[in-house]
């Protein structure tokens, strides 16, 4: 795993990039802070409650994109987000996201299942956020909701995200 140093060494060789650019202080000892963009997908209200086959339909096809400042859960429901940051890595850099204590501890989940960051990612990281409080909250643009932590391979990849990922070009 890279500490803030490996970070930083790596951002200056040009290896690890984000754009926007991040500020010195979104680097922790071993991670990078993340903000929420104001593009949100919320789950269509036709589709609530239907049979869906996965293997059949992609989340386009079941959310409406919206562009806005926040956004609020009811307790129980999902929408997914994008992280502000763009985040590029080299074929032998991978990445972690995880979820913000302060957030966590009030019930807010920002991914499920798919925390990876592929080696050879170039794109926006898509964040599946979850309220599972007894209450409705609020997310905001701007927000430092999630957070990223990196880890070398021990050999590059011989499949970029960049080249092979399937929705990677669209992030």
């Amino acid at each position: 795993m890279l500490s803030d140093r490996d970070i930083k060494r790596e951002m200056g060789k040009g290896a690890i990039r984000f754009t926007p650019q991040i500020s010195p202080s979104q680097i922790g000892g071993a991670s990078v802070d993340l903000h929420l963009s104001g593009e949100f997908f919320v789950f269509g209200k036709e589709h609530i409650g239907k049979k869906i086959d996965l293997q059949k339909t992609g989340f386009e096809k079941v959310t409406r994109k919206y562009a806005q400042s926040s956004i609020t859960l009811s307790p129980g429901q999902m929408c997914l987000g994008k992280t502000q940051e763009r985040i590029t890595l080299p074929s032998n850099i991978m990445g972690f996201l995880e979820g913000r204590s302060r957030y966590a501890r009030m019930g807010l989940a920002v991914h499920v299942t798919s925390a990876l960051v592929q080696p050879g990612s170039d794109n926006h990281q898509v964040l599946e956020i979850v309220n599972m409080a007894p209450f409705s909250v609020t997310v905001k643009k701007g927000m430092c909701i999630s957070q990223v932590v990196f880890e070398y391979l021990k050999t590059p990849t011989s499949k970029p995200y960049n080249k092979f990922g399937k929705i990677a070009r669209r992030q």
